[in-house]
């Protein structure tokens, strides 16, 4: 049963990480090249806090109780897009760091390079 559970979980995530729409994008912004766009997509989360709201007002106005779902569902996505903006700075940051590391180690290597042809030349 257990076996079951876990091989039906690892599906769920699979297809949710794979086709829900919030999840490409935020696969996307976790990219080198996407990691720019996190605090923008932050603004993403206005829209679904709305519809969340909106939800809610449809609700208490008598609306059906599976609303309560959709609100659910707006109120985390909507929270994935608002961590999303400070952790993509905080990845940036440490590719930036990394990639200056990089490219010092790169010049002092040409520099020492550079001196034993020097020293080979010359001696």
């Amino acid at each position: 049963m257990l076996r079951l559970l876990w091989a039906a979980s690892v599906h769920t995530r699979y297809f949710l990480r794979r086709y829900m729409p919030t999840n490409i994008l935020l696969d996307l912004i976790r990219t080198r090249r996407g990691l720019k766009w996190g605090v923008p997509a932050m603004l993403l989360a206005v829209p679904y806090l709305l519809t969340a709201s909106i939800c809610t007002n449809v609700i208490t106005d008598g609306g059906p109780g599976w609303l309560n779902l959709l609100v659910i569902l707006f109120i985390w996505n909507a929270l994935k897009f608002l961590i999303m903006g400070p952790v993509s700075l905080i990845l940036l940051l440490r590719v930036r760091i990394h990639e200056a590391g990089e490219r010092r180690r790169v010049r002092r290597q040409s520099e020492a390079m550079k001196s034993a042809r020097y020293e080979a030349i010359g001696a």
